[in-house]
């Protein structure tokens, strides 16, 4: 398993980060892609819907394309960081894995108009969250614990709302499936910790409520 060591759970939330900086000579090997992926058809869906689809790039060009499309272009016009590999997208291009999760509301909306749910309107109001991409949500977080789990390196990102058609059009998405994000995975080098971090964790008392919210 290209040398990775498989640690307890709580080690692996401990360690779970957005890695940025990847090297682009090392590629994850065949078995842990499989595992990555299969890992996300263990994530939870509403009704066991599993309104979701991944489109996992794996050669050189296919990677290429992704970052074009959904980049327009711009690759490394960003300032460099001084002291490391380029701008923030020359060193997340290195990844040598890109899987993009898809949710497809449709399913959905098929799923609880069955007789033992009941929905035949197909209403989207019946719904108090888009479940199909909290659900695909959920199966991005299996993969990128997976990632860690195995000593890789991954970062969750979105596309650019405006890049969404071309990258469906780029890569024969269906038009009934919507990307959340994309997930890139590879072996980390030494990577730039995010200035969004300075801003910490919340305290629990802030975020925590138990038996209710207030008063």
């Amino acid at each position: 398993m290209g040398g990775a060591t498989v640690v307890d759970f709580d080690e692996v939330v401990r360690r779970r980060r957005m890695v940025r900086t990847y090297d682009p000579d090392r590629a994850v090997p065949p078995e842990l892609v499989d595992k990555i992926v299969k890992h996300a058809l263990r994530a939870p869906s509403a009704g066991f819907s599993q309104g979701w689809g991944f489109l996992v790039l794996t050669k050189a060009e296919d990677r290429a394309r992704y970052w074009q499309v959904t980049t327009e272009g711009h690759l490394g016009d960003a300032p460099a960081d001084e002291g490391w590999h380029g701008s923030w997208l020359d060193r997340m291009r290195a990844a040598t894995l890109i899987v993009i999760p898809l949710s497809n509301k449709s399913a959905y909306l098929e799923r609880y108009a069955q007789p033992d749910k009941g929905w035949t309107d197909r209403d989207e109001s019946h719904w108090p969250a888009p479940y199909w991409h909290i659900d695909t949500g959920f199966a991005a977080l299996l993969m990128h614990l997976t990632a860690v789990n195995e000593g890789l390196g991954s970062c969750f990102i979105g596309l650019p709302a405006a890049r969404v058609e071309a990258f469906k059009e780029a890569f024969g998405v269906p038009p009934e499936f919507s990307p959340i994000g994309a997930l890139t995975v590879g072996y980390q080098l030494p990577d730039k910790r995010s200035p969004s971090l300075r801003r910490g964790h919340r305290p629990v008392d802030d975020v925590v409520h138990h038996g209710r919210w207030a008063g």
